[in-house]
Formats: structure tokens, sequence, C-alpha cells
């Protein structure tokens, strides 16, 4: 079977730093050598400048993606055979997408050949995200959509998984019994970046902690049968998003950096670039475990991690592991260990696994193609992920949609410690309050 790649915005940001450099390696490997990849533009490009190596396998395409007679000449173009796949990246701002999802239903391309690759945002809440699932689901199969979150296709990500399933010792205190509360944190350096219509039209909570967290943390939540097939796993992310509570708005927390006002040239916006909400299972498993989600830019440090914190009983014990998804990708367990000498002195150590320094990891980008070249759906979102993690957030967009006379700010610079303990009352930060006093004695 001969594979077609489309990429709708073949000259944008997004392609040529991320999907082109994957194609590279992608097609390094015999099996892939053959793709074709087809490249859309609004206006004319020279392919060699642009695709350099790729440009002998490559097409680019000049169309206005806004008629639909110029999709039934693209699929003239394409001349898909019986035997063909096409592959359709869309990697466009949302709105484009359904426009272009709906073009190529009119047009006739949408037979079971097709496979529609979506970037997120999935909708900017509740409302939205339905009514996206809905258009697209009027010229597609479930089947044929493939909903990127970068994030699952870490191999870290997808290395909790394995962790929770094979390893004994940790599947008998996978429960609220030994855990006492979990942390899903994506922090990073930069700030907006002068992306300003972009993050005034999502904001923290739509940009990363609506997806990319609330996967990660049903990743750690989900059900792992010993038998567990991967293939399903779409299934045991939705099973533990549906046993969560919607959160209540006073456990949501949101900030802003200073000078955020002055980047985006908006005098009063309550954009929020840090949020944190708590949220809680009605699981048998999990029930009374707090669930803690944070992120923000403009921060102290780059770092995306998962924290299970375990039971102690007694304050000289260890009690955290971690999950360590990027920068660098790891499991991470802290021991108390006697330290050398005549004194019974504790000191904290750090048993961990890394992958070796010259073990070269698939990027996100390579994985997700591959897998959808492979029709391999196990790191994708499905529409019922999405439509159930906005349901659980609703009430706290809702909330905030009323702009109140002012938000707490933070310098750049600051970590998502301080600022919680700074900012958010006593109700919200008590989880960061207790942590940070119990780090405080180690």
């Amino acid at each position: 079977m001969a594979t077609k790649l489309l990429i709708f915005g073949i000259t944008g940001d997004l392609s040529t730093r991320k999907l082109l450099p994957a194609l590279r390696q992608i097609m390094q490997v015999d099996e892939f050598r053959d793709l074709q990849l087809y490249g859309v533009s609004r206006r004319q490009v020279n392919k060699e400048e642009l695709l350099g190596d790729l440009a002998p396998n490559a097409e680019i395409i000049t169309m206005d993606i806004a008629k639909v007679a110029e999709y039934h000449r693209l699929k003239d173009e394409l001349q898909l055979l019986e035997d063909d796949q096409l592959l359709v990246y869309l990697s466009v701002p949302p709105r484009a997408a359904t426009w272009i999802v709906d073009f190529l239903g009119e047009a006739g391309l949408n037979d079971d050949r097709v496979k529609i690759l979506f970037e997120k945002p999935f909708g900017l809440d509740l409302e939205g995200a339905r009514e996206m699932v809905e258009r697209t689901s009027r010229y597609f199969k479930e089947a044929q959509m493939y909903r990127i979150d970068h994030y699952m296709a870490k191999e870290m990500a997808q290395n909790i998984v394995a962790f929770r399933a094979h390893n004994a010792l940790f599947a008998h205190v996978w429960n609220n019994q030994a855990i006492e509360r979990i942390e899903v944190n994506a922090f990073e350096k930069i700030d907006i970046e002068g992306r300003a219509q972009f993050y005034e039209q999502t904001g923290a909570l739509r940009d990363v902690l609506q997806g990319h967290l609330m996967q990660l943390l049903a990743l750690v939540l989900m059900d792992t049968p010993s038998n567990i097939d991967w293939e399903k796993l779409p299934t045991y992310r939705k099973n533990a998003l549906d046993m969560l509570e919607k959160v209540a708005p006073m456990d949501g927390f949101r900030a802003q950096y200073a000078g955020y006002l002055d980047e985006v040239a908006v005098p009063h916006s309550c954009v929020e670039t840090f949020v944190s909400v708590v949220l809680a299972s009605r699981s048998e498993r999990w029930r009374g475990v707090p669930l803690q989600l944070t992120t923000g830019k403009a921060l102290d440090k780059k770092c995306t991690e998962i924290k299970i914190y375990f039971k102690r009983q007694s304050s000289s014990q260890t009690d955290y592991l971690t999950f360590k998804i990027q920068p660098h990708e790891g499991i991470e367990i802290a021991l108390n260990t006697k330290s050398p000498g005549y004194d019974n002195k504790l000191v904290e150590r750090h048993l961990s696994f890394d992958y070796p320094e010259d073990e070269a990891l698939p990027d996100a980008y390579e994985q997700v193609i591959v897998d959808a070249i492979r029709t391999r759906k196990s790191l994708f979102t499905s529409s019922d992920e999405i439509i159930r993690s906005w349901e659980i957030l609703q009430p706290l967009v809702e909330s905030w949609q009323m702009c109140p006379p002012e938000i707490p700010h933070y310098e750049k610079g600051e970590s998502a410690e301080a600022i919680l303990l700074r900012e958010w009352p006593a109700r919200g930060r008590k989880t960061t309050r207790q942590r940070l006093a119990r780090f405080a004695l180690q």
C-alpha cells in the first residue's frame, strides 16, 4: 500500500520546525522511503528552498483553501489508487481546519482510504468542542480521525503504562491506600513569544491543561489490566476521565505574568498565563486523593513531570516518585539512605532510570506520523475524551468568562510554588503548602 501525506500549512512554523524534520527521519527507514509528500500553499513557493532533500519525493500544490472547487482539482492531482492511503495533516488554525474537512468531504476525499490528522486545540470550550466533533463527523468516521497530543507520543508518557502494568512492586500500591496525592505539572521558561493573537484566544487552561495535562492524568488514573491492549488505551483513558468530578470554581486558580498586557496590547485582558486546578475522582481506587494540575509560562524552569506522593508513616520517610516527561525523560524515586560516617544521619538520594545519552528517541511528531500510517490509534485523543475533558473543566471556563477587576500577577522567572503560596487562597494552595513544608524537613 502506498502512502501519500498531504500537509495543509506546509510553509507554516509548525511544518518547518517539526513536521519536515520528522519526515526526514522517517523516510530514512526502508518501510517509509516511498512516502509521497504533498504540500498545500496559498502562494507559489520554491519547492527546493522549502523542502531541501525532501523535494524529490514531494509536490507543492497552490490552491485557495476557501473554495470548494479547488478541492475537486486537488482530488484529481492526488490520483489516489484503490490500494493507496492518504494522510491529511491539518497544520492550520482550528477554524480553518473545520472548513478544510468540510470541503474535503464535499469533494469526495473522505472514503476509508483517507485519514485526518488534527492539531490542538480541539475547541475552546465544551460547546465549541461538541460543534467541532459534530462537523467533522459529517463526512468522516471516528476511525478516520487522528487528534494529535504530542505529549502522549513521548517515550516516557508511553512508559507510564508499561511501568504500571508490568512492575508488580508498583501495581500493588497504585491506589488511595498508599498514594496521598498526585501532581501533573508543565512549566515553561518562555513567555508567549509574540503569539499574542493565539494566546488571547486560548490561555494556559485551553493551551496546555485541558489537553496535555488531562491526558497525562488519565494515564496515571486509568485501570491497567495485566493483559493490557494498547489499542484500547483511549477507552481506558476515557473511563478514568468519566470518574472525575467537574471542577469547582473555588478549586481553580489563574494568574498572569507582569508585562503580558503590554505584549498583547489589550489593556484589561484577564487571559491567564498560569493556571492550577485541583480535581477529585469518584473511583473507589482514587477517592480522597487530590489531583493537582498546574501549568504556566515565564516561570523559573522548563519541566513537564508527574509526581506521585505516597503516604508516610513518619516524617523521616521519603514519599515521592517522578515521571519526567521533558526536557529529560526518565523515572526517579526518592530514597532515604544512611550517610557514610559514624553518625546515623539520613540523606535523600535518587534512584533513577534515564535513557542513555547515545540512544536516540523518536521525536513525538515522528511517532504520530508513523502510528497514523500504521493505523495505530492508542496515542491519539478520541472525540469522547475531548468532550469529557471539557465537561470536567467547563464550570471553571464559565466562571472565568466574567473578567474580574484584577487577576494576580507574577514576575517572570518566579517558581510555580512561590506563585501558589503567595496568591492562591488557603483552600486552594493547601496541598502545595504542605508539600513545601515537608520538603523543608528533608
